[in-house]
C-alpha cells in the first residue's frame, strides 16, 4: 500500500519562505511522476507542481502553476523517496492545506488531479500578511 506522508508546513509572514517534503513508503522512481497539489478553505483542490521520478520518462522533468513559478521549486530525492517543495517568497493567497500526491502512469505531466492516485493527509501553511 502506498503511503505518502507530508511535513514541514507551519506559519510563516508574507515573503518568508517554507520547504515541504513529502516522503513515500515505495520507490517513488516506479511511479511515473509526483506532485504537490493545495486546497484554501472554501475552495477547491488547485495544482502546484510535479515532478517526473521515473526514467522511463524526462526524469526531472516539472511543471509549474503560473501562480507559483519562480517562487516554487520542486525536487525529488530517488534514493530517498522524498519529493520536496521549496517555497519563496510567500503570499498570504499561497496559505492552504498542501498535498502530495502520485502519478503512477506514463504521459505527460498534467494538473488534473484525477490522474494522481495516491494522497497523502496535507500539511497546513499559513502566511500571514
Amino acid at each position: 500500500q502506498v503511503q505518502l506522508v507530508e511535513s514541514g508546513g507551519g506559519l510563516v509572514q508574507a515573503g518568508g519562505s517554507l520547504r515541504l517534503s513529502c516522503t513515500a513508503s515505495g520507490h517513488i522512481f516506479s511511479w511515473y511522476a509526483l506532485g504537490w497539489f493545495r486546497q484554501a478553505p472554501g475552495r477547491e483542490r488547485e495544482f502546484v507542481a510535479s515532478i517526473v521520478a521515473s526514467i522511463t520518462g524526462s526524469l526531472g522533468a516539472t511543471l509549474y502553476a503560473d501562480s507559483v513559478k519562480g517562487r516554487f521549486t520542486i525536487s525529488r530525492d530517488n534514493a530517498k523517496n522524498t519529493v520536496d517543495l521549496q517555497m519563496h517568497s510567500l503570499k498570504p493567497e499561497d496559505t492552504a492545506v498542501y498535498y502530495c500526491a502520485v502519478k503512477p502512469t506514463r504521459g505527460p505531466l498534467t494538473t488534473n488531479s484525477k490522474l494522481y492516485d495516491y494522497w497523502g493527509q496535507g500539511t497546513r501553511v499559513t502566511v500571514s500578511s
